[in-house]
């Protein structure tokens, strides 16, 4: 069950929204522990086993990690936690990866196990992992009551696709959050938001998206393939950020507070700044549990550039099992590692900001054909047409079909991947004009919110294709 399908809006969602509201106070975190188990459940019964493991094994882990153990104890409950939280994600996501390069390796005939992945079990994984560590190092308080670390792990507005919430932001919100008109209007507001942009913008340059990767590469034409990986540049942004206010949204309207994943990382200006603007919840999580451990940058010039390459070979194991995702991973653990070492000092603080704009985006660029292509040659070809390095030609009857039916919705994209509408709201708070005073203001931002909602709703009764990109990660 996705937020942007008909059930979770006309059925699922108002059902638990409304039993929440009616629920005495010392009920609300067992009616949503109840409904995020269902929730998950949903789509995949079988593998709520699999996280209900994983929550008790986590809770047992958190309790032998607590400050007033011994250390010795302490250890072994961290190193446990470690192991079982990776092993689970090695077993259900990566046995099948390691199965097919070992026979290619060894020339053997193992059988590949077909293992179905778990949703969302590369978020739950991290989380939980995340409380440990935090209990371990002090930054956390133990959880005693098994119920509210089970309702912090499964937490259905943010279960499958993060973002990824450590336990130290929400530890008090869990028996303490506040629960106000004016959360619950900006929950509202900013869960139709991401909903548009979901389904309006994402979900339209997906179809693009996939009608140009599904093309021989020896049958695209060059502005053909440029107008398929920037739909996709397009559509994973709108679609990961999307779904990410959904579910701040809804955390609001259930009167938790979670913190931002995206921050318009297409006006940045580097790659260094990207991956700050980019998926923040993940990339706070490889810098704080994996890059500082290791040292970070502190133990000399040589190990920072180490510690880099393999934050970024986890960040792109992590996002599949696969090489494609490995190669995306290095990719940008090179371009961070240039940029570091010479790259911004010496060349690109000294370049117009236009510049600078225009050599990150076609860098990220290059670095999505990697993300969504099917296999390592065919993401090579792929950027081999984009260049014009062979006998393609620049475009053919197929990409004027591309640019008619989708050039308003790549303008749509384009536009609002920029902070536009927050550049217009600071205008207009600014100047206290007479034509536009607060209830005028608020009228309108209701009737945009409302017909946008409606929009949204048609598109989905009208349309089969709504998928989620990180569904599966």
């Amino acid at each position: 069950m996705v937020f942007s399908s008909l059930v979770f809006l006309f059925v699922f969602f108002p059902m638990i929204l409304t039993l929440y509201y009616l629920s005495n106070n010392k009920y609300k975190n067992y009616l949503l522990l109840a409904a995020s188990l269902f929730f998950y459940a949903w789509g995949e019964a079988t593998y709520v086993i699999i996280m209900l493991i994983s929550i008790l094994a986590n809770y047992i882990c958190g309790l032998m990690v607590k400050e007033d153990n011994s250390q010795k104890l302490r250890k072994i409950g961290l190193i446990i936690a470690i192991l079982f939280n990776v092993g689970m994600l090695g077993v259900f996501k990566y046995t099948g990866f390691f199965v097919t390069n070992l026979n290619m390796v060894l020339n053997t005939h193992i059988p590949v196990p077909q293992i179905v992945l778990p949703l969302g079990i590369s978020f739950f994984t991290f989380q939980a992992m995340s409380y440990v560590i935090d209990v371990y190092r002090h930054d956390a308080k133990v959880q005693r009551n098994l119920l509210n670390l089970a309702l912090y792990i499964s937490l259905f507005p943010q279960l499958v696709a993060g973002p990824i919430v450590r336990y130290q932001t929400i530890a008090d919100q869990i028996n303490n959050r506040t629960h106000t008109i004016t959360k619950f209007a900006d929950g509202v507001n900013r869960f139709i938001i991401g909903m548009g942009k979901k389904v309006i913008i994402a979900n339209s340059l997906g179809m693009l998206a996939d009608s140009v990767f599904a093309t021989p590469s020896s049958d695209l034409t060059i502005i053909s393939s440029w107008l398929g990986i920037i739909a996709y540049s397009l559509q994973i942004f709108f679609d990961f950020s999307g779904y990410s206010d959904m579910a701040i949204g809804l955390g609001k309207m259930f009167g938790f507070e979670f913190l931002e994943n995206f921050n318009y990382p297409y006006i940045s200006k580097s790659a260094s700044e990207f991956w700050r603007r980019w998926h923040i919840s993940l990339g706070s999580w490889f810098r704080d549990y994996v890059y500082f451990p290791l040292g970070g940058s502190r133990k000399g010039t040589l190990r920072t550039y180490i510690n880099l390459f393999i934050v970024w070979f986890l960040t792109g194991f992590w996002h599949g099992a696969d090489w494609t995702f490995i190669m995306w991973g290095l990719y940008f653990g090179l371009l961070i590692g240039l940029e570091k070492a010479f790259l911004e000092e010496k060349i690109l603080n000294k370049v117009f900001q236009p510049i600078r704009h225009l050599y990150l985006l076609i860098s990220v660029i290059i670095g999505w054909v990697f993300f969504r292509a099917d296999n390592a040659v065919y993401a090579v070809d792929f950027i081999k047409v984009m260049f014009g390095m062979g006998t393609n030609p620049l475009y053919n009857g197929q990409t004027l079909a591309y640019i008619n039916d989708y050039w308003y919705t790549l303008a749509l994209g384009i536009v609002f991947s920029m902070p536009v509408i927050k550049y217009i709201k600071g205008k207009i708070s600014s100047k206290n004009t007479k034509i536009l005073n607060n209830d005028i203001t608020y009228l309108l931002h209701s009737l945009v919110l409302t017909g946008l909602f409606f929009i949204v709703i048609l598109s989905l009764v009208n349309s089969t294709y709504n998928p989620f990109l990180y569904f599966r990660f």
